[in-house]
């Protein structure tokens, strides 16, 4: 019996090859069979399937952690705020009602009334606006200027390196408060002002970080791989250094805007921010201290604001940092 035979009889008789799962017998497209599993797509996984699973990876994530959870609702909330404030409250934050004043919070004031009658809630609201807009200002000239020397330090190296060090450490030699109101002084008043003068205070801790992860990745494998093949610098810097060192750097970014927050209002509360009746957070407490003995809601409630702001950014910015980096 030959070996043909006996599988014959084993087995049954052979079929013939198929050209394809999706052709016919003279190579004309068919349909695909019924009850059979999508075709994978090349990786041996199936379509959606990386995605579906990165969502419950990260709605677990967020589940697991209802502190972050509630952190991230907060910061949606104060960014619809500053962008649509009119989705929280239809008052007139600049319009008071002098029969109205010194109201304590209610259910027509959420958060009270000052001493002109306006409504503390709006004008929280409103604040919002002000002061997100100054802190994205801050954050973002320290993110390019810090980002920017400490790139340049770290890749170039000798004595560039030492110089832009050395100009970095007098600027960390200045407490970043000081710094800011020496800068603010000399700008003069605004909100604007005051952000730049926030965010060049905040370049030192930027340039450091951005430097020390450039220096790191400059000695990687593959960046000296790039470099063997004879890759041009720019090459090299914008495909391999940048990528791979700027995840800290975000982070930071993140953490600073908490910082950048009360920085500004801070010099806000001094007098730096915008003129009055700009209901910026700063000056809502400013102007509140004065009646603390029979208004403590005047300044209790907008500082509440801003430290539910700033500590559900630092919050994020941990989760970032290290519980999210760890689970991936």
């Amino acid at each position: 019996m030959s070996r043909n035979q006996s599988l014959v009889d084993i087995g049954g008789p052979l079929k013939e090859p198929q050209e394809g799962p999706h052709e016919g017998p003279h190579g004309d497209p068919v349909e695909a069979r019924p009850g059979l599993p999508e075709p994978a797509d090349g990786t041996g996984k199936q379509p959606g399937r990386g995605r579906r699973t990165g969502l419950r990876r990260t709605g677990r994530f967020l589940l697991r952690r209802p502190g972050l959870l509630l952190s991230g609702i907060v910061v949606v909330l104060v960014v619809l705020a500053s962008f649509r404030p009119g989705l929280f409250t239809s008052r007139d934050p600049l319009k008071g009602v002098p029969a109205e004043n010194f109201r304590g919070p209610s259910g027509a004031h959420w958060f009270g009334t000052d001493e002109l009658g306006r409504d503390v809630f709006a004008r929280v609201v409103h604040g919002a606006q002000l002061s997100l807009k100054a802190t994205l200002i801050a954050v973002l000239v320290a993110f390019v200027v810090g980002g920017l020397l400490g790139v340049v330090a770290g890749f170039v190296g000798r004595w560039v390196d030492d110089v832009l060090m050395r100009f970095v450490d007098v600027l960390l030699a200045i407490p970043a408060l000081f710094l800011s109101l020496a800068l603010v002084t000399a700008l003069g008043y605004g909100t604007v002002k005051v952000a730049v003068a926030v965010g060049v205070a905040s370049v030192a801790s930027f340039a450091r970080v951005a430097r020390a992860e450039v220096l790191r990745v400059r000695q990687a494998v593959f960046v000296e791989a790039s470099r063997s093949c004879g890759a041009r610098w720019y090459s090299v810097l914008g495909r391999h250094v940048l990528p791979n060192a700027a995840g800290p750097v975000i982070v930071l970014a993140t953490l600073d805007f908490g910082a950048s927050i009360l920085a500004v209002s801070a010099l806000s509360f001094l007098g730096y921010g915008a003129p009055p009746p700009a209901p910026e957070w700063g000056t809502l407490i400013s102007d509140g201290r004065n009646y603390l003995a029979n208004a403590w809601w005047l300044t209790a409630l907008p500082g509440l604001a801003i430290a539910a702001t700033v500590l559900a950014t630092n919050r994020i910015a941990r989760a970032l940092d290290g519980e999210w980096a760890g689970q991936r």
